[in-house]
């Protein structure tokens, strides 16, 4: 990063294009997070209803909500990339520069990128927790009555839960967003790289991109997976309206156990298609816009 480029648009830029994408990706978001739910131990159908997979559960949320009902969330979802993303792409910009090496002719190490992803990452990812549980909350709710809108949310989770309620699931979340971060963008920078110094794909350009995010998303979708569902099982769960602590699981130790006992180790990655679906387009629309973004303002690429 010289002296000349402005610090602050490289979290701008990081936000517009996480926000972008998020517009793309909802859909299958909405997939993933209904998939995800299902199988949890305490259910008013009770523990021996029908699962759906990806096709059946996507066509049930046409046939009864609609093609609206798969972009539920998506306001709360806007809201939490311009914060969340905002932070983990710029931060680790921010990070990776103060971790050049003069000994390796101004190259950043693969393990240096790794901390800066996670480190970016769990910073973004505490701040916006609220965000993300609202979202997680619109994107399950079949009905469409738990809340009306964001604001509503807020209102409704403080008055019932406290502003601490706000904040459930962030250990899961923080934890999430380290190992995302910490795979997704430097993994995309790696291998781009690897791509450049061998005339693999020669120059930067939407192919070279392309095929960089492709291979960050899989990374990211096969690191983050089971910590993406227990995030989301603690954020959904039902809470005692008095103490307002969560019905099914205490702590994400105690979600990854039951889980694991009622469905196996495999149910870590129920929604594992989705995810990759998600975060695969997800990176790919990302790290093309955040490129051509720096590239019309003059800053270096990643």
């Amino acid at each position: 990063m010289s002296k000349e480029e402005p610090i602050y648009q490289r979290f701008l830029f990081g936000g517009i294009s996480c926000m972008m994408a998020a517009v793309v990706t909802n859909p299958i978001d909405v997939i993933k997070t209904r998939l995800q739910i299902q199988g949890e131990l305490a259910k008013s159908s009770g523990t021996g209803a029908k699962k759906d997979g990806l096709v059946t559960g996507t066509l049930k949320i046409i046939q009864q909500e609609g093609i609206i009902g798969l972009y539920k969330g998506l306001s709360a979802s806007l809201l939490r990339e311009g914060t969340y993303s905002t932070l983990r792409m710029g931060g680790y910009d921010l990070l990776k520069s103060y971790m050049i090496s003069d000994q390796d002719n101004g190259r950043v190490s693969l393990s240096s990128k790794i901390l800066s992803g996670a480190i970016s990452g769990a910073v973004g990812a505490s701040i916006a927790n609220p965000s993300d549980l609202i979202k997680v909350r619109l994107q399950a709710d079949h009905s469409g009555t738990r809340y009306r809108s964001i604001m509503q949310a807020f209102r409704e989770i403080i008055d019932k839960e406290g502003v601490r309620g706000l904040y459930k699931g962030v250990s899961a979340t923080t934890q999430r967003a380290a190992l995302l971060t910490a795979s997704q963008i430097p993994a995309y920078d790696h291998i781009k790289h690897v791509l450049l110094d061998h005339n693999i794909i020669a120059g930067e350009g939407i192919k070279l991109h392309t095929v960089s995010s492709i291979f960050a998303g899989l990374v990211a979708a096969t690191t983050t997976s089971p910590v993406d569902l227990i995030k989301t099982r603690i954020m959904n769960q039902p809470f005692d309206p008095v103490t307002g602590k969560g019905l099914l699981y205490s702590s994400n130790y105690q979600c990854l156990v039951k889980t694991v006992k009622a469905e196996g180790l495999l149910g870590l990655y129920k929604g594992f298609i989705p995810n990759w679906l998600r975060i695969g387009p997800h990176t790919i629309v990302t790290f093309i816009v955040y490129e051509n973004l720096r590239k019309l303002f003059n800053i270096s690429p990643i």
